[in-house]
């Protein structure tokens, strides 16, 4: 007969835990080392300033260029913080502060700096032609006149596109 202060033999499998109990708590890995701190929060601050800059684009006529700086900052931010989150991961410790979330904007960054640099590449010449209708514009109608204008260019441009 066993008794309550056996032990069970090594080797076997831990008794069954009850589904209604938290698990057990996982031991703590210690935190990452200061200069992957500072590369997370560089990542991060990157990822934030390349979808700042791609809110507050105001110039149409320098847009195409703001969204590829945009991309180049959100590639660098994702550079940084990936290889942050990396050599965190080689060296055992935690991952630094903030490097989810500059993955996670990053990524937003640049898909979004993508794909309307790719809107400004396609559309450039009918952006600038829409620029350029609107300074002239001096009433709503003009005003409106140069969105149909713009409207009736981009589904020309489409179509010459696709091919139909």
């Amino acid at each position: 007969m066993a008794r309550s202060t056996d032990r069970p033999p090594r080797g076997s499998a831990p008794p069954p835990q009850s589904p209604f109990l938290p698990p057990a708590p996982r031991p703590q890995l210690p935190p990452a080392e200061p200069s992957l701190q500072q590369r997370g929060v560089a990542g991060l601050a990157l990822a934030v300033l390349s979808l700042l800059a791609m809110v507050l684009i105001g110039n149409l006529q320098r847009a195409a260029v703001v969204a590829a700086v945009a991309l180049a900052v959100a590639v660098a931010a994702l550079v940084l913080v990936v290889s942050a989150m990396s050599a965190a991961k080689r060296a055992g410790t935690r991952r630094p502060r903030g490097a989810l979330v500059g993955v996670v904007l990053g990524v937003i960054g640049l898909l979004f700096s993508g794909f309307a640099l790719l809107g400004f590449l396609i559309f450039g010449a009918q952006l600038d032609q829409y620029s350029t209708c609107l300074n002239g514009a001096n009433t709503v109608a003009e005003q409106q006149a140069c969105q149909n204008q713009l409207n009736n260019s981009i589904t020309s441009r489409i179509r010459a596109i696709g091919g139909d």
